[in-house]
């Protein structure tokens, strides 16, 4: 048998090609992570530059003074909400971790509660199986319960680590100003740097993938700044109206968290919160909770087609490999990058994908 050499040399660069890529991208989200600041000042630019550009129509001002307007706006806001934010999760964050163990015994009462109403004998379950279920349970709150607690401390460690946060922020309110008010230049400055050839050829892709990336990413952090807003305003009004909500802030951020993964919702951790609150006997807090969730669901419905366009085109179960791929890789910020890696290789490799992965690498011609 003849081996055709030209033929699996054409396959062999194909595939390096591919891997290649792939470890590109795989190189430049931990150089986002490292560059976190700069990150977080572009995608802050991308939700405040449709009011740069409405000053700049409607007041006839430049760029560079319309930008300062919404840059000081924008700031005073930011340091306003991270002043308070610090100082009340410091407070929530301290109560939490001063009364985490009696928490914990409430969880462990709250499980022997739902077990004891159940009636295992109806359906035959022996107590073997009884016990095995009880102490599986009882890992979960402990595993949950010291995922929780890990947590809590890094958030304290990080929040009061002042010298740290200061720079963080003093590094992200910079960037903001000098990306709003010399985005053209940022941007000439790049192309300028670069060879032509790589100006002509990845260019056009290159524009397409940041206005994909960019438009996700301003998409997905406005629709989880809303949810926020609206979870904090229904948690706190609980809160101050003597309803069973402790830790308001906190709680309103890890939905928010949760939220944000695609796939999953509010509704994963509000819809059980509920229904635990029912089974010890607060319908009060339940329904209130229901009726929050819904608010913020239906708000949801309502704003994200205006702000998202269009559909990314990725079906859910890919989605869901990619929440978990990143999950093994990096751990739980692995679940929002996982999906953000996804939609750059489907961007980069859409005439790929559209012609068939596998028929193309393969492919003689």
């Amino acid at each position: 048998m003849v081996i055709d050499m030209n033929y699996w040399t054409k396959v062999l660069k194909r595939v390096a090609f591919l891997a290649v890529s792939a470890l590109l991208v795989f190189l430049a989200f931990k150089l986002a992570i490292f560059y976190m600041p700069f990150l977080i000042a572009f995608i802050i630019s991308l939700i405040i530059e449709p009011l740069i550009r409405g000053i700049m129509k409607k007041i006839k001002l430049s760029r560079k003074v319309s930008s300062i307007i919404v840059f000081i706006i924008s700031l005073t806001i930011i340091v306003g909400l991270l002043v308070w934010g610090i100082t009340t999760l410091i407070s929530e964050a301290s109560s939490l971790l001063h009364s985490f163990n009696e928490y914990l015994d409430k969880g462990y009462v709250l499980v022997q509660q739902i077990l004891n109403d159940i009636d295992f004998e109806k359906f035959n379950i022996s107590d073997d199986v009884m016990q095995t279920l009880q102490s599986s349970a009882y890992e979960f709150l402990n595993v949950a319960g010291n995922w929780i607690k890990n947590g809590v401390t890094g958030l304290m460690g990080m929040i009061t680590s002042v010298p740290k946060v200061a720079i963080y922020t003093i590094i992200t309110i910079l960037s903001l100003y000098f990306i709003c008010t010399d985005k053209i230049y940022i941007i000439d400055q790049m192309e300028h740097h670069l060879p032509k050839q790589w100006v002509k050829r990845i260019g056009v892709h290159l524009r397409e993938l940041i206005k994909t990336l960019g438009n996700y990413l301003k998409a997905q952090a406005t629709l989880i700044l809303i949810s926020f807003v609206i979870c904090l305003i229904g948690l706190s009004i609980f809160n101050l109206t003597g309803l069973n909500v402790q830790f308001p802030l906190m709680v309103a951020l890890g939905i928010a968290f949760v939220d944000a993964l695609p796939i999953l919702g509010s509704g994963t951790v509000m819809v059980p919160w509920a229904i635990i609150a029912a089974i010890q006997g607060d319908f009060t807090l339940g329904i209130c909770l229901i009726v929050l969730w819904l608010i913020m669901t239906g708000t949801r419905q309502f704003i994200e087609p205006k702000i998202v366009g269009e559909k990314i085109g990725i079906h859910p179960i890919f989605t869901l490999i990619a929440m978990y791929t990143g999950y093994k890789f990096i751990g739980v910020l692995g679940l929002l990058i996982g999906p953000i890696v996804l939609i750059i290789l489907k961007n980069i490799y859409s005439t790929l994908i559209d012609n068939g992965i596998f028929k193309t690498i393969l492919d003689e011609e």
